[in-house]
């Protein structure tokens, strides 16, 4: 074979020249994603290229050696990093090998017919060259397209931090995302050991969820149209997970501060229970301003629920789940006492302890509020001592205990 290609190998370069530019101009004329990346010239180059190595791979192959494949696959890693898609480029590898075998036939019948007869082996031989060309282009390709999407990911994840830290131009940012100059967003934060973000994308007319995971939890970047917040909620709810929300804001330049709503929203959540475990910030502001002041709600926890506190730690859970509850139904005793699965004379006996203890009447608002806001105080010192350990599917966190 190689004897023969030597024969007429002048001959053969002048027509695979030309049968690089029809190729090329074939390839151009029927695939939209070539004539959309390439130039011609550009795409001429390397089809003759590529020709050329085939029949230098056919005439090692006679030789007893492997054909050259780093040509094969630098092309490979180039079309993935131009962004051609895989079946455009395997395409062009089949058209080649076709083009070039009616090539070679023809330029061997030119020189001496008599010849085509020992061409006929070659056939396979040619077939098994393009194949590890093929294959050796196809595995780059695949190579180069999983570094380039790594590093795609990792320059959104770096957009997306911005907008979400604010260490960077929002809406440089935002325009890099897709993201309206003007719309409704909203920022998720999960709690520790949660996830399922993803839940907020589920269902027909589902948001678009930006998300984001990080060493310090998850966090996610909504874009909620027409929706109503509460819809977040609803989307994270079968999921189980502690998650705070932000208010709606329209300017990108205001994710940073609604990623800081978010994570104050989630220090206000529910740490255990069968209830709903996701907080929105509007509609637990007075709890989040204790979670805003750490040092306050350390005072305030001490000055007003002290004594209970000083208490064994069984006595003080009572105490303060009853205070809690009695909160939760709106100051109904006998509401609470059915929550609780207790006689309505029992809470009003554990609450005028606590009045007892704390110095302060239920009966008046200013001094209910101090009791409200220093019992969220305990709570959340609870949920954040708490173990974030994550929790398998279908297990049930069992309940902090509010320390003594």
């Amino acid at each position: 074979m190689d004897r023969i290609i030597e024969q007429i190998r002048e001959d053969l370069a002048r027509r695979i020249a030309v049968t690089a530019d029809r190729l090329a101009d074939r390839t151009l004329a029927e695939d939209p994603a070539y004539a959309a990346l390439l130039g011609r010239a550009e795409l001429r180059d390397r089809i003759h290229l590529t020709l050329r190595q085939a029949v230098e791979g056919l005439v090692r192959s006679g030789r007893g050696l492997a054909p050259e494949l780093a040509d094969a696959r630098a092309t490979g890693r180039l079309r993935a990093e131009q962004g051609l898609p895989l079946d455009s480029l395997l395409r062009t590898y089949r058209h080649s090998g076709r083009m070039l075998w009616q090539t070679l036939v023809e330029a061997v019948a030119a020189h001496d017919r008599a010849a085509l007869p020992r061409l006929l082996p070659g056939a396979a031989a040619l077939w098994d060259v393009l194949d590890q060309m093929t294959d050796a282009a196809s595995q780059a390709y695949r190579q180069a397209e999983a570094a380039r999407g790594e590093r795609e990911r990792a320059y959104r994840a770096a957009l997306l931090d911005a907008l979400l830290d604010g260490t960077g131009t929002a809406a440089e940012a935002a325009a890099q995302l897709g993201l309206p100059e003007r719309g409704r967003f909203a920022v998720v934060v999960l709690g520790p050991g949660g996830s399922g973000s993803e839940g907020l994308e589920s269902g027909s007319g589902a948001p678009r969820v930006l998300r984001r995971i990080r060493a310090d939890g998850e966090s996610a970047l909504v874009e909620l149209g027409h929706l109503p917040l509460e819809s977040l909620r609803e989307g994270l709810a079968p999921l189980g997970v502690r998650a705070g929300i932000s208010p709606v804001v329209e300017d990108p330049a205001d994710l940073a501060r609604a990623r800081r709503l978010a994570d104050l929203a989630l220090r206000t959540a529910p740490g255990s229970g069968g209830g709903a475990r996701t907080a929105l910030l509007d509609e637990r502001l007075p709890a989040a301003l204790v979670a805003a002041q750490a040092e306050l709600a350390d005072r305030l926890r001490q000055v007003v629920l002290g004594p209970v506190l000083a208490l064994p730690p069984e006595d003080c859970r009572v105490l303060l789940t009853t205070l809690g509850t009695w909160l939760a139904c709106q100051g109904s005793t006998t509401y609470a006492a059915q929550r609780l699965y207790c006689h309505r004379n029992t809470v009003s006996n554990r609450l005028r302890r606590l009045e007892q203890l704390t110095g302060r009447s239920l009966s008046d608002p200013a001094q209910v509020v101090e009791l409200a806001l220093a019992h969220a105080a305990v709570v959340q010192r609870a949920a954040a001592t708490a173990p974030a350990s994550p929790i398998p599917a279908g297990t049930v966190r069992r309940s902090p205990r509010l320390p003594g």
